[in-house]
This record gives C-alpha cells, sequence and structure tokens, in this order.
C-alpha cells in the first residue's frame, strides 16, 4: 500500500514542479489532485451498483430508500450487504492513508510546512464522506456515509472505531435498531476522541464534534420515525431480521 501510493505522488510532483519551480506550488498542486482523488473514491456509489449490477434493481427504490450498506442488508440480504458495508469503510479507510502517505512524500522532500498532523488525514477523510453523500457519479445523491465514516476513523485511530463499533452492537443487539445503534456510537466518538485518548489536535477536534452533529443530521428521518414509533428494527448479528 505504501509503495503505491508513494508511486503516485512521486509521478505527480514533477509534474507540478514543472509547471512551477518553486515548491510551495507543488506542495499545492499535490494537494489539490490527491484531494480530488478522496472526493472521487468516496463517490463510489457501492450499494448503487451493487444492487444494479447483481441484481438489477436500484436500493433507492426499496426499503428505506438510502443508498447505504444498512439498506442492501435489508433489501439483498447478509451477503450482499457485507461486500457494500466493506467497500464503503475501505473507501474512507484509503482517502485518510493516502493523506498520510503524502505527507510522507512531503517530508522527504524537504517541505516541512506540511507537517500538519491530522489535517490533510481529516480533510480527505471528509471529502471521503462527502463524496458518499453526494456522490459525482449518481447525481449527487448518495447514503449517510456513516460507513465511510467508520473507515475515517479506522484509519485515524483504529481504537476509537473499536470502542465505536462495541457501542453500535451493543445498542443494536438492545434495541433492535440500526439507526439507534449508529446514532449513539456516533455521538460517543468525540467522547472517545477528545477525552478517552487526550487528543489536542484543533483538527481532531472539530472532526470529532462534526462527526456528532453529522449523525444526527443524516438520521433526522430516522429520529422521527422512532419518535413516531414507526422505525423498522433490524438486528444486524440476528439470523432474521424482525
Amino acid at each position: 500500500m505504501h509503495n503505491y501510493f508513494n508511486m503516485i505522488l512521486e509521478n505527480l510532483g514533477p509534474v507540478f514542479m514543472s509547471v512551477h519551480n518553486y515548491s510551495t506550488m507543488s506542495q499545492l498542486g499535490i494537494e489539490i489532485v490527491c484531494a480530488l482523488i478522496a472526493y472521487v473514491l468516496g463517490s463510489i456509489p457501492s450499494a448503487i451498483w451493487v444492487g444494479r449490477k447483481f441484481y438489477g434493481i436500484d436500493v433507492r427504490e426499496h426499503g428505506s430508500g438510502n443508498a447505504g450498506a444498512t439498506n442492501v442488508f435489508r433489501v439483498l440480504g447478509k451477503g450482499p450487504g457485507t461486500v457494500v458495508l466493506l467497500m464503503d469503510i475501505i473507501k474512507g479507510f484509503l482517502s485518510v492513508i493516502m493523506a498520510y502517505e503524502m505527507g510522507c512524500y512531503f517530508a522527504e522532500m524537504g517541505w516541512q510546512s506540511a507537517q500538519l498532523t491530522y489535517f490533510f488525514p481529516v480533510v480527505f477523510g471528509v471529502l471521503s464522506v462527502v463524496g458518499h453523500m453526494l456522490p459525482v457519479f449518481e447525481k449527487f445523491k448518495g447514503g449517510k456515509g456513516v460507513a465511510t465514516l467508520f473507515g475515517v476513523i479506522i484509519a485515524l485511530d483504529p481504537r476509537v472505531a473499536g470502542m465505536a463499533l462495541l457501542v453500535f452492537v451493543v445498542v443494536n443487539i438492545i434495541t433492535g435498531y440500526v439507526s439507534v445503534g449508529s446514532l449513539m456510537a456516533g455521538l460517543s466518538i468525540p467522547l472517545l476522541f477528545l477525552q478517552g485518548y487526550d487528543y489536542r489536535d484543533s483538527s481532531i477536534v472539530v472532526f470529532s464534534i462534526s462527526v456528532g452533529l453529522l449523525i444526527i443530521y443524516t438520521h433526522r428521518k430516522n429520529i422521527k420515525r422512532l419518535i413516531a414509533g414507526e422505525e423498522t428494527k433490524s438486528r444486524l448479528l440476528a439470523k432474521k431480521s424482525k
């Protein structure tokens, strides 16, 4: 993985250096290209493409109408749901890894001004989530971005991701609602980042708080259905959905 990303960056560097001889211009050019890659990577509509290619349906026209892994589990079953879930997680994970590799490349080039520990990993991760929610390949109509966001958090800190996953699983088992599990896991992330592991980087502070707010916003319809008693139960670890 390191060699693959490093090869891409090594090819990008000379291109921008040939356009302008200043390292800052070359650095900015690489940052912009990588940012676009992160967005496009996030824009890959896994749920929609899997549904169309292998089952001949648009998952947005069934179940909850959402283009995400949860709805694929609901509409197509565990096999397709697991595939889509993993694809969405990988999108976010790779976007952050690309940012880390870019930082390593910049350090090798001696561009010390680029050494912002979490800034680019957070920005690229967020862009991948935005891509999932507003995919360029599907007229900007995508999913909620929870799985992609989880991939971002895995790359930023596997400990936080593991604890958030535990919260999701426990709440889903107890309540039977995927949406409630997602909400509680999302709201736990700021606490895990800012208190449990003592982060003080401003990028992480803004990111972790934004995660909680984003989860609430993207699940606003689920919250309304929960209040009205109309939300569909779905225990992902159960043999059959209720």
